[in-house]
């Protein structure tokens, strides 16, 4: 049975401001800007490294000159009196620092000229098509929204992570439960790589309430979540592979697939079609429907059974 409905899930209580998304007259292009220098040694762009730094990454004068442009200009853009400048500017600086297609995208977008304000984004609603493509499914699969909400998952999602449940935060779940970071065999990159896809998926809409939401209350749980959030790494949301470690049945290496449907996100896990990863996800649909255990899978070997909640 899938759960869930078309109800919001539950958000947590008040939140104070973020940096980077806390009000209109916020300095995002050059908060964006100081936080990208940082991350660039002067070794990456042909500089001497030099024995007397006192910044970490490239001063803002080897910026301004390796981007062809004035000191005084970067300066005024950096601290935010300068809020359009032209494509050219931008593009040269994406190159001194670095930034890959998507961030060179973002980057773009923080400078150019301010829209009139978003009128109030309607409730995300998972539509019927959805729920039954769920229920018909014999692999993990749930529905997420625009801030990793979980909207929908069935049964064999919810036993294979008790995360995937309708009402959670993927970020939040991800950053701030104990049991998400010993599920995920590489916790550090799976870290990394959801804050920077949510950094891409909200954009620099301060008029999101929820994103502010979410960003409030990790930046004030999570010192994990400052420290990315602070970097401004910004990726597409793209399917993967990975290694989870299950508590009943042991390690799993499954494959991730992401499709969007009607402004929501569809999400996939599937195995390879051989292999002791599809056997335990067969028996994460039996379990769900209530006529399997983890203890009936085998290992293969000629003993038998294996401890499956034992790591190799």
């Amino acid at each position: 049975m899938v759960q869930g409905s078309d109800r919001a899930p539950r958000r947590p209580g008040p939140l104070g401001s973020v940096s980077g998304m806390d009000g209109p007259t916020a300095n995002r292009l050059g908060e964006y800007l100081l936080a990208r220098r940082g991350l660039v040694t002067p070794e990456q762009v042909g500089l001497a490294p030099g024995g007397n730094r006192r910044v970490t990454g490239l001063r803002r004068e080897e910026v301004a000159l390796l981007a062809g442009i004035s000191l005084d200009y970067y300066l005024r853009l950096e601290r935010g009196r300068d809020s359009n400048p032209s494509a050219q500017v931008l593009e040269s600086l994406a190159r001194v620092l670095q930034l890959d297609d998507v961030e060179t995208e973002f980057l773009l977008g923080l400078g150019a000229s301010r829209p009139s304000p978003r009128r109030r984004r309607p409730a995300e609603r998972v539509p019927a098509r959805l729920h039954q493509l769920l229920d018909t499914l014999e692999l993990p699969a749930f529905v997420e929204g625009r801030h990793f909400d979980v909207l929908a998952a069935n049964a064999i999602a919810t036993a294979f992570s008790p995360r995937l449940t309708p009402g959670e935060n993927r970020l939040r779940s991800l950053l701030l439960d104990a049991e998400e970071r010993e599920f995920h065999d590489d916790w550090e990159t799976a870290t990394a790589d959801a804050v920077a896809s949510f950094r891409h998926t909200v954009g620099d809409d301060v008029t999101d309430t929820r994103a502010v939401e979410v960003v409030g209350e990790l930046s004030m749980a999570s010192a994990r979540f400052r420290a990315l959030w602070a970097r401004q790494d910004v990726r597409r949301l793209a399917g993967n592979s990975t290694v989870v470690h299950h508590p009943s049945l042991g390690t799993m290496r499954m494959h991730r697939e992401k499709f969007p449907v009607d402004g929501l996100l569809f999400v996939l896990y599937h195995p390879d079609a051989d292999g002791e990863s599809a056997d335990k996800v067969r028996l994460l649909a039996a379990m769900a429907s209530g006529h399997g255990s983890a203890g009936d899978v085998t290992d293969g070997s000629a003993g038998g059974r294996a401890v499956l909640g034992d790591r190799s």
